[in-house]
Parts: structure tokens; sequence; C-alpha cells
């Protein structure tokens, strides 16, 4: 059941990656100036998390190195949530509140992605 929100949302990229991209640009840049190898471009940046999604989820899901697949979903979903849900940046109460519950959400498949991958 944890894996099939990263296969779900990882399909869906991939056919529409120009939202996300949008959403992703300035994480990317950031992450980009730091990790020498990750990429610059936004959309690869999203295409190439959305292929780990559906890669390590799928692995999740079938039982096979659930510890590995575990922790690569844990480590693309904290870029994935700092681009996608920064509420804090929301002056309307109602998208914050929105992207609030999504960040805190996330927070949570996180700890079971960690619980899953640690224990």
């Amino acid at each position: 059941m944890l894996a099939g929100v990263f296969i779900a949302g990882g399909m869906d990229v991939l056919a529409n990656p120009e939202p996300r991209a949008k959403l992703a640009k300035p994480v990317v840049h950031r992450v980009a100036a730091v990790i020498p190898f990750a990429p610059s471009d936004p959309k690869a940046a999203v295409a190439l998390n959305a292929a780990v999604q559906i890669g390590a989820g799928t692995m999740l899901a079938a039982g096979i190195l659930s510890r590995l697949a575990a922790l690569a979903l844990a480590t693309s979903l904290v870029p994935t949530t700092l681009a996608a849900h920064r509420f804090w940046e929301f002056e309307d109460p109602a998208l914050r509140a929105r992207h609030r519950i999504e960040f805190l959400k996330n927070s949570a498949i996180l700890g079971g992605l960690l619980v899953v991958a640690l224990d």
C-alpha cells in the first residue's frame, strides 16, 4: 500500500512533467548547486525523480530489496515535498492549510518509509 502512491504519482509526473517542473525549479537549482551530478534542468529532475519513484515503488511493492527501495523513496520524497508543499510561503489561508496538510502527509509517509528502511 505504501508503494502505490509512488508508482501512481511517478507515472502521472512522467505523463505531464511541466507543472511539477515549474514547482521544482527553485529546489532543483539549489540542489544542483550543492550536488555536482544532480540535474540542473527542472524537467529532467522531475522525470528522474518520477523514474526513481516508479522503480523503487515497484520494488517495494514486490518485496524486492525492500529496505533499499524504501530508502530510495524516502530520499526522493524530501525534495519533492520541499518543492511542492512550501506551505509557509502562501498568504491565502486555504492554500496554506492545503499545502500544510500535504506537507504533513508526506512527512508521515517519510516516517513509514524510514521504518521499512531501518527496521
